[in-house]
């Protein structure tokens, strides 16, 4: 297995690149959030790897990131979702924005994907909950130290990660720890 290449970025054909690796060109198709972090054409690059052999072809696939890496092989092992389908998921959104989708089960975000349909869209929530959003605790809009813990604090009470992430959203940015709790239970309860 090939997990990892680092040599001369040789040529740039979006979604696909070449890395030249001591006289040796790996062609290797990269998600296009890969694609816009790489070098220049002639400079250094070091792209993760995974490598899929089937009947008719042998691909090599690129990430400039583990959690990249690691998402991409989450996706591939789900029913009906190739390669090319989890590339395009990642192409057309962050590992970020895609677990804060699996974890909210936001389907409207995935089906905005091209080749991403409603069925598809579910299916992925479904096996990807706990999985994909579980690496990424915290949703995007839980940035202070303050919305975290609140955040934290209400999965450990037992409400789901779509759930607080949800009463976190009705309450006010600056809100103190204990406040926020109190107003969040009381979202909650409703």
């Amino acid at each position: 297995m090939i997990g990892k290449l680092t040599g001369i970025l040789a040529e740039r054909n979006p979604p696909q690149v070449v890395v030249d690796c001591n006289g040796v060109g790996y062609e290797v198709d990269v998600p296009m959030s890969t694609f816009y972090n790489l070098p220049g054409t002639g400079e250094r690059v070091s792209l993760l790897t995974h490598f899929v052999v089937r009947e008719d072809a042998q691909i090599l696939y690129g990430f400039g990131t583990a959690p990249e890496r690691a998402a991409f092989r989450q996706l591939i092992k789900i029913s009906g979702v190739g390669p090319r389908t989890a590339l395009g998921l990642l192409s057309g959104m962050s590992v970020a924005e895609l677990a804060q989708a699996i974890t909210l089960q936001e389907a409207g975000r995935l089906v905005k994907i091209p080749g991403i349909g409603k069925k598809t869209a579910e299916r992925l929530l479904l096996e990807l909950k706990g999985k994909l959003g579980a690496e990424l605790p915290l949703p995007a809009h839980a940035s202070s130290d303050s919305q975290a813990d609140i955040l934290q604090a209400l999965v450990a009470l037992g409400y789901s990660d779509r759930e607080a992430a949800l009463a976190l959203k009705a309450l006010p940015a600056d809100v103190a720890v204990g406040e926020g709790i109190k107003l969040a239970l009381r979202a909650l309860a409703k």
